[in-house]
């Protein structure tokens, strides 16, 4: 399962990171119910690996548009024995795992299974213990806005300017979470495309992304399948990765560095070939 480099090919020893998506959940928009068998979500974390994930995210509650809150218990039903075969697999150069969760238990459960991020899209508000579990265990943390929860999100999203909006979010979340013992350093920030935004607020802020860069944190990015590429192309959820390439792309040239996607050979090649054409990773012939 180990590659030749962290990032694919030998030629290519530095550039973006692809995150894999592994939904243990019945009711994901866009793989809800394929992968609930932890078998079946095991291989599916298994074949993302081998096509060039860096980074394989577990999670057993959606977050879609809606979606109905999970418990702990069943959460960590779904995702312990995932987490654990896919951490297990880990070798040198190979994908780390992490858990999407918000909840403090089932992260703890995961680090002790193998994980090495969390990646919570209420960044550290939803459990006042989570923040702390990070610090003492010295993992990768991604802090995502969302406007309210999934339940609500979606409820005609407002703000006076999208990007100064989540711009002040997330500079206060950094804050939280450096006060509550994070290092800096581990922290990465997500805008939260798709989270609690319209069509033109997701746009304004792919457009102005290059702006989250005054942090000095890395950017994770997740347009994968996403409604709002649907409304553009008139694609249906299944069909969209062409739009999905196109809106990594231009989001790796304003800086973006993690990209949370479900079609990772896709998008393993198409962002090793445009960080190499944009001068972000050298080829070596």
């Amino acid at each position: 399962m180990a590659r030749p480099s962290f990032f694919g090919d030998t030629r290519v020893m530095r550039g973006p990171r692809v995150m894999g998506v592994v939904n243990v959940t019945p009711d994901s928009f866009s793989d809800g119910g394929l992968f609930l068998d932890a078998g079946s979500a095991i291989a599916h974390g298994r074949e993302l690996a081998a096509a060039g994930a860096d980074i394989l995210d577990v999670g057993g509650e959606s977050t879609r548009p809606g979606a109905e809150a999970v418990g702990a218990e069943l959460e960590l039903e779904r995702v312990q024995p995932v987490v654990a075969a896919l951490a297990g697999d880990a070798q040198p150069g190979g994908p780390s795992v992490s858990i999407d969760t918000s909840k403090a238990s089932v992260a703890r459960a995961a680090f002790d299974a193998g994980a090495r991020w969390v990646n919570d899209v209420t960044a550290l508000r939803a459990d006042p213990e989570l923040a702390g579990l990070c610090a003492d265990r010295g993992c990768e943390v991604v802090l995502m806005h969302m406007l309210g929860s999934p339940r609500t999100m979606q409820d005609a999203p407002r703000y006076d300017d999208v990007l100064d909006d989540v711009r002040s979010f997330l500079a206060a979340r950094i804050e939280a979470a450096v006060e509550a013992g994070i290092a800096e350093a581990r922290i990465w920030i997500d805008p939260g495309i798709g989270f609690g935004k319209t069509l033109e607020h997701n746009l304004e802020l792919l457009r102005r992304l290059g702006e989250l860069r005054e942090f000095g944190r890395p950017l994770v990015v997740g347009t994968s399948r996403k409604r709002f590429l649907g409304a553009i192309t008139g694609r249906e959820v299944g069909e969209r990765l062409g739009a999905t390439v196109a809106a990594n792309t231009l989001a790796l040239a304003a800086g973006a560095e993690v990209f949370r996607v479900h079609d990772v050979a896709e998008a393993r090649q198409s962002l090793d070939a445009a960080a190499v054409i944009l001068g972000r990773a050298p080829w070596r012939g």
